[in-house]
């Protein structure tokens, strides 16, 4: 039997009846679709979810890019193992999602991107927003989305759609491959009809796997870890899609092996763990980056290892052995470790049986937990509040949204000097509670990828914390949550300026040039005044109700009322100017951003003389 759609029909019919199943759940694969229309996909897409009738729910966006962000937010929310779809019109629209495709794909998270195309039987050429291409009259604008895409197709027949759909859902919910999924729709094709086979629409389940670590590999990675003094695990984004938390959790309690977490990784274990010791790397806290400098063997736990993980190759100690458990073989064979190729519940399992008995020196136990409780105690003095009457600082800011969430709230951030801050004292009381994009770092995130994963946790209080520089970028969808009632906190931190920028810039002899946000002075730079903009005003014109915490003192009572409220929410904090906007601990590791090697400022040329100093200590990993 068949049935004759057209092809948006066929593919909207088609996603509306996919499922994922792991560990015995199944649940809808993609939940639902967001979609700004144009003549790219208004009568294609945009009638046929019209013509479901709700079997694929259509969310509204104002920002390509945004919606998005607020997918992956979704599916990391859900552990992968549920997505939405998002589409466009041709030109602008598509090409608006390329940032997006390169975070999601970068962090291994799964979107499907539906963008319109240029005519496939090009009856009038060009189109509106058509990019010609004089030596091949194939590419559009469409083809930027390749590179970042897991799987890049473009439907140029109805009869086409049948074997890319699959393809598409293959990669989605595959957990060593997924990420962006781009199915490039042309317009004329869209409206095209077929007889299609009723067998397309039926419902389909798609198993995530959980591969189990080849025993051999188990063995030998066994053994290096039974040979080590000073092991220390590093934990990735990997053990929260794993659902590997009670998995890691039982290892190190049969172990005594402590564990440092990469952004990604934050809250394998509850902050008041014995084993957990914070952030490692560049942003990381002082007893996790002493910790790493001395291991004998590093366990990375679904880590890909990035320059802020390894403090850019100069963390770890020359001779340390490294064991990557890793779903993708290409992060598993990283730092020339021994592989253990497998899903990270199923390898942790196998680890911790393959370790039966051993357990690391009680010195060194006693030497982490002594590390352990300095940290907290720098915690503490950042947190804690001089002067109520004052404007707070940005470690202050935290201290008080520490004060008032509970275990099941999400704190979501991406980028500015929040992540640094964050990262070495944020105190991850639940799996799901620190949601850090820090594998793009893109700017804009926040707020629509708050959007997302209130629509996967709508029981959870989210909050997006943002800084006045990344509020700029793209406040946009804060009248999506006002639209759907969809009850986000927003932190928005007003410093006037790029303040993590300023603070690089500063370090590498830039003299935070073009990083605040002053009028011009007389003599050309931005040195003058701050602005007067008022961006508690501009939130409430977007419709949220906005909270203003003039003081330190006001601040918690302030967050507090943001949390229980019901509707969308920004709380408004104006901290200390840029130049001294965090208060947190300093670094506790390198990261590497090249100085200019001539230059005749005093600033920059000390800054490049403490480059080449810390550049001195890079290191290659080869093993043994």
């Amino acid at each position: 039997m068949t049935r004759r759609l057209t092809v948006a029909q066929a593919l909207v019919t088609f996603l509306a009846h996919q499922y994922t199943e792991r560990d015995g759940r199944r649940q809808r694969l993609i939940d639902a679709c967001w979609g700004i229309f144009g003549h790219g996909n208004v009568a294609g897409i945009g009638q046929a979810l019209l013509e479901s009738e709700g079997a694929l729910p259509y969310l509204q966006g104002r920002n390509e890019q945004a919606m998005v962000h607020a997918a992956v937010g979704f599916a990391r929310q859900r552990d992968r193992l549920a997505a939405h779809a998002v589409t466009t019109s041709i030109g602008p629209g598509a090409t608006n999602l390329v940032t997006g495709a390169a975070l999601a794909t970068i962090n291994r998270l799964p979107v499907l991107l539906l963008p319109g195309d240029t005519f496939a039987t090009r009856p009038a050429d060009p189109v509106l927003q058509q990019l010609e291409h004089p030596g091949a009259g194939d590419i559009s604008v469409n083809d930027c989305l390749r590179p970042v895409s897991r799987y890049f197709d473009r439907i140029t027949r109805p009869e086409a759609l049948i074997p890319a759909a699959l393809q598409a859902m293959r990669v989605l919910t595959d957990p060593a491959e997924t990420g962006a999924v781009t199915l490039a729709l042309p317009q004329d094709v869209q409206a095209e009809a077929y007889d299609w086979p009723e067998e397309f629409f039926a419902d389909r389940v798609w198993h995530v796997r959980r591969p189990a670590p080849d025993p051999a590999a188990t063995a030998d990675a066994a053994a290096a870890v039974r040979a080590a003094r000073r092991p220390l695990i590093v934990a990735g984004g990997g053990v929260h899609h794993s659902e590997a938390e009670d998995a890691l959790r039982a290892l190190v309690e049969a172990t005594g092996i402590p564990v440092a977490s990469t952004q990604a990784g934050k809250g394998s274990l509850r902050h008041d763990h014995p084993a957990d010791v914070g952030g490692i790397g560049h942003t990381g806290t002082a007893v996790a980056d002493e910790l790493a400098r001395a291991a004998d063997v590093v366990i990375g736990v679904g880590t890909r290892y990035s320059d802020f993980t390894t403090a850019s190759a100069t963390l770890f100690a020359p001779g340390v052995r490294f064991v990557n458990l890793n779903i993708t073989s290409f992060d598993a064979h990283k730092l020339a470790a021994l592989p253990l190729v497998a899903d990270a519940r199923a390898g942790l399992r196998a680890l911790t049986e393959a370790l039966a008995g051993y357990r690391v020196p009680a010195s060194y136990e006693s030497e982490y937990a002594a590390g352990k409780a300095a940290w907290e105690a720098e915690v503490e003095r950042a947190y804690a509040v001089a002067d109520p009457g004052a404007r707070p600082g940005q470690a202050q800011v935290l201290g008080a949204l520490d004060a008032v969430v509970g275990d099941e709230d999400v704190i979501i951030n991406a980028a500015g000097s929040l992540p640094g801050d964050l990262h070495k004292l944020w105190r991850a009381r639940s799996r799901r509670q620190y949601h850090l994009e820090y594998g793009y770092s893109c700017m804009g995130y926040e707020i629509p990828a708050a959007i997302g994963v209130r629509l996967a946790a709508p029981d959870r209080p989210v909050w997006a914390l943002v800084g006045d520089g990344t509020y700029l970028m793209m406040p946009t969808e804060l009248v999506t949550a006002v639209q759907e009632g969809i009850a986000i906190k927003v932190v928005l931190i007003q410093n006037h300026g790029y303040a993590s920028i300023g603070g690089l810039s500063e370090a590498v002899g830039g003299e935070r040039f073009g990083t605040a946000y002053r009028y011009r002075a007389p003599e050309g730079s931005y040195s003058g005044d701050p602005l007067p903009v008022d961006l508690a005003a501009n939130a409430a014109s977007l419709g949220m109700d906005v909270l203003r915490a003039r003081t330190a003192g006001e601040l918690r009572t302030v967050l507090a009322e943001a949390r229980a409220a019901d509707r969308p929410t920004c709380v408004y904090v104006e901290t200390e100017t840029a130049d001294s906007v965090s208060g947190a601990p300093p670094a506790q590791a390198w990261w590497d951003v090249p100085v200019a090697e001539t230059a005749t400022r005093p600033a920059a040329v000390r800054a490049r003389r403490d480059y080449e100093r810390h550049a001195a200590a890079r290191r290659r990993y080869l093993g043994t």
